[in-house]
């Protein structure tokens, strides 16, 4: 799940509870979640990873979860996130991953979307020009 506005918590628990992966990885990278503190119930059978990437950003959050997908030997990954995010999050991802990336989107508040949009657009460009490795 990667951090930012939008009910993401609730999305990949609901995910977790289906038991849809044997993982759930928590991004903790801004004050949407408290660090230091849970960031998920325990799930049977679902092992559960919460993390502060470094640096804080989606660039962060897919270097981590690439180190994990190797790791744990991963077939594929299932990002969690909001639709402005999900093109530059799969982007970001198969950048740090060689398997299938899938996106699952959470709902956000209307209130978000102008600022969300705005800002999405600027940080693709970004990712598509200026920081294109993992």
């Amino acid at each position: 799940m990667l951090n930012g506005p939008g009910d993401r918590l609730n999305t990949a628990l609901r995910l977790a509870w289906q038991r849809r992966a044997p993982f759930l990885v928590v991004s903790r990278g801004s004050p949407f979640y408290g660090h230091g503190s849970a960031c998920a119930p325990r799930i049977s059978g679902v092992k559960v990873i919460c993390f502060d990437p470094s640096p804080a950003t989606t660039r962060g959050e897919a270097e981590f979860a690439g180190r994990l997908a190797r790791k744990y030997h991963w077939r594929s990954v299932v990002l969690v996130t909001t639709t402005p995010q999900d093109s530059r999050a799969r982007l970001r991802m198969e950048r740090c991953f060689t398997g299938p990336v899938y996106v699952v989107t959470a709902p956000m508040a209307l209130a978000s979307w102008p600022y969300q949009i705005l800002y999405e657009w600027g940080a693709l460009i970004k990712a598509l020009v200026f920081q294109r490795s993992c």
